[in-house]
């Protein structure tokens, strides 16, 4: 999403909730050989393994877990606010018979039912595309605990601050959301450039120092893709990136328990600032709030914040019906360079290039309501980052204020596409790692 001006989009904004009364830190530890052990049934029969994770050989650096979450020792649904409503159906039939009997209820409204029995299938289906023979029990796990969260959110609705930390605890949203979409992702036929990189950012967040990831955007599952590539070589950055999200994120009961599990600076889209005319002074008043949010928050440093500078997600076009990354708004990536400069701390602005619009594609064109239908599929996907991009050297022949904030956006701009190419090259021109090139080398992540 983007960071506009005063008279752009941002923000949303909220009260408290108890659900976020909690610790976030892990502090149990485990062995390596017990962690591994649980990670293999975990991912199979996710909904056991919420909370007190446990990290293995965690590095504590001021106060923060510099480890991969490795979840142990299953707790009782009630511990964890579960309704059973859905946590305790058997088989599919009872999954989606419960959905009826809370709409005969007059406790789930019938759209919403309506969009998860959609899901459901969708979701079943991709995951059984992956070949995998626990493909029935992944499906089953996975979406009575997501319908349990969607319901609970019906019953009582969440509301996000303007910065919301990832909720963890007594039930671990992070966990869910990795769980959820680990299914999806064909790790054979995925990729990351320039993994060592994200290990250069990692020394950068231990020095104080912060880190901007400017990146194009494709799916409302690319915080999940980042998170699942970068778990095995950089933990610290897949549990702590701070997601500039859009307000429908934040809105939608489908998505919110994801969005619930993500370091998020919520914010209103530009595509959506006038979907409702009368409420376009406030979204912009809300913008300035998480303006000065993210302001407060890279004069702490060691933050690593991802942001999409286009103000939404790729679409494909509509005539060749390829894609591409969308344009980047070359004020909402200036206000962002100016936020860290002032910031008093030292700060990298890196061009990070994502692709995994096949796992779950946007709606072809930007849809006002919130409700979009879900399509989902089992799919390579792939991150690249590249150097970062000094302000100062790319705009040094500029003769104007104007020119250079034009011409630093078009330099991070291309640097994305040209590792777009490479990860498209990779994935859907089936190169693998050979579609590496001189400035884009390529590697595989450890499922």
């Amino acid at each position: 999403m983007s960071i506009l001006p005063s008279s752009s989009p941002t923000l949303f904004f909220s009260t408290a909730n108890p659900r976020v009364s909690v610790s976030l830190s892990l502090t149990s530890t485990v062995s390596t050989s017990s962690s591994v052990r649980s990670r293999s049934i975990f991912r199979h029969f996710p909904y056991l393994a919420f909370s007190r994770a446990a990290n293995a050989a965690a590095e504590t650096f001021e106060g923060k877990k510099w480890s991969s979450s490795s979840a142990t020792q299953p707790i009782s649904g009630s511990e964890l606010g579960y309704s059973h409503t859905f946590i305790d159906a058997l088989s599919e039939q009872d999954l989606l018979s419960v959905i009826q009997r809370e709409v005969e209820a007059g406790a789930l409204p019938k759209h919403i039912a309506h969009s998860m029995e959609e899901l459901y299938q969708n979701y079943k289906n991709a995951v059984f595309q992956s070949g995998n023979p626990c493909a029935e029990d992944t499906v089953l796990s996975n979406m009575r605990v997501a319908f349990d969260r969607m319901f609970l959110d019906v019953k009582e609705p969440f509301e996000f601050s303007p910065y919301h930390e990832a909720i963890r605890e007594p039930f671990n949203y992070y966990m869910f959301g990795q769980n959820y979409i680990r299914p999806l992702i064909n790790f054979r036929e995925s990729y990351v450039g320039n993994v060592s990189l994200f290990s250069e950012m990692e020394e950068q967040l231990k020095q104080g120092e912060n880190v901007i990831l400017i990146s194009n955007h494709q799916s409302e599952a690319d915080p999940a893709v980042i998170a699942l590539l970068l778990e095995t070589t950089n933990p610290y950055i897949s549990e702590n990136i701070i997601y500039v999200a859009g307000d429908r994120v934040i809105t939608d009961p489908l998505c919110k328990p994801f969005s619930m599990g993500r370091n998020l600076l919520c914010v209103y889209s530009k595509k959506h600032m006038n979907d409702v005319p009368e409420l376009a002074d406030m979204k912009r008043r809300a913008n300035t709030r998480s303006l000065k949010e993210m302001a407060l928050l890279l004069r702490g440093g060691s933050k690593i914040i991802w942001i999409a500078p286009s103000g939404g997600r790729d679409r494909p076009d509509p005539v060749t019906n390829q894609w591409f990354p969308a344009p980047f708004d070359a004020s909402s990536l200036d206000n962002m360079r100016r936020l860290v400069d002032h910031a008093g701390v030292v700060g990298h602005i890196y061009p990070l290039a994502i692709l995994c619009h096949d796992i779950m594609p946007p709606p072809p064109q930007v849809e006002k309501e919130i409700g979009e239908k879900r399509l989902i599929s089992f799919h390579g996907t792939g991150i690249s980052v590249a150097p970062e991009v000094d302000f100062q050297n790319a705009t040094a022949s500029c003769g104007s204020p104007e020119e250079a904030k034009a011409v630093y956006s078009q330099a991070l701009y291309d640097s994305v596409c040209e590792q777009y190419n490479v990860l498209q090259s990779a994935i859907n021109g089936a190169k693998g790692l050979e579609a590496s090139t001189s400035s884009v080398s390529l590697s595989q992540p450890v499922d």
